[in-house]
């Protein structure tokens, strides 16, 4: 799988970064989230230099998927602009990539066998 993706998103809060995560897992969005605290940001908005602790949320998910990944951020996230990057994988492990292909493919309809 080439077309795997890491998103790198930043929260104002750790509950928000989890409670991100959890709902774009349980949607199939992303294959799966890790969430790093107490990052310091400094940035411009509004036209001041801020000062901010957030949340570093990196989600696994396939190329495919960033489009609807981004939309849900966007509604589920608390900033007017949050930081959601896409990077391109270019390798790794063959299985954990497919991995993430498979926990990222859209449901099938009606029953598995």
């Amino acid at each position: 799988m080439r077309d795997a993706v890491l998103l790198y998103i930043t929260t104002g809060t750790h509950d928000e970064a989890v409670r991100i995560a959890r709902i774009l897992v349980e949607e199939r969005l992303a294959a799966s989230a890790n969430i790093s605290d107490r990052v310091r940001s400094i940035y411009r908005w509004a036209g001041k230099v801020q000062d901010a602790a957030e949340s570093v949320l990196i989600l696994k998910t396939a190329a495919a998927r960033v489009p609807a990944v981004t939309a849900r951020v966007k509604q589920l996230h608390s900033y007017e602009c949050p930081c959601i990057l896409a990077f391109a994988v270019n390798g790794g492990s063959a299985d954990y990539l497919a991995w993430i292909a498979a926990e990222t493919a859209p449901e099938q309809e009606g029953p598995m066998r």
